[in-house]
């Protein structure tokens, strides 16, 4: 395996990477608005994982349909205050599902939908300035490799 091959499958593993540190996140984001929220409650951190995983498969499915809908009535003009919206309903429709976590009220999971859409743009941003660093390696490999054939 050469170095340029080793690169491309760290970059690789770096995409499950970021994937385990957004759900980590995200039930950590979970936990900290569920002590400062007296509306949200959750049992444990696996719970909070769970409903990690559930609001990222179910915004990813349920969630897609919801957000094509609500973005054709506003013609696109309002993507982000339509996927906070869309994120709320389906952490409400979480909160009916998993037993160990509650939301009382729409408004909390509301700030629940704001907290997440922080914590991920956060993290996107921290990560992907790492990995700009790989690829601008990357490139500079090939670049140097080129040079040398």
């Amino acid at each position: 395996m050469s170095f340029v091959e080793g690169i491309i499958s760290n970059l690789k593993q770096n995409k499950t990477m970021d994937f385990i540190i957004n759900l980590l996140v995200s039930a950590g984001v979970l936990i900290l608005v569920a002590y400062i929220l007296p509306q949200v409650t959750i049992r444990s951190f696996l719970t909070a994982l769970w409903v990690a995983i559930l609001v990222g498969l179910l915004n990813a499915t349920i969630g897609w349909i919801l957000r094509a809908v609500g973005n054709l009535f506003t013609l696109f003009l309002l993507s982000f205050i339509i996927r906070l919206i869309v994120t709320a309903i389906v952490i409400k429709i979480v909160d009916k599902l998993v037993r160990g976590f509650e939301v009382r009220g729409f408004w909390p999971a509301l700030i629940i939908a704001i907290a997440l859409a922080i914590a991920s743009t956060l993290v996107d941003s921290t990560r992907a300035d790492e990995t700009t660093g790989d690829y601008n390696t990357l490139h500079q490999v090939k670049q140097t490799e080129l040079l040398v054939a």
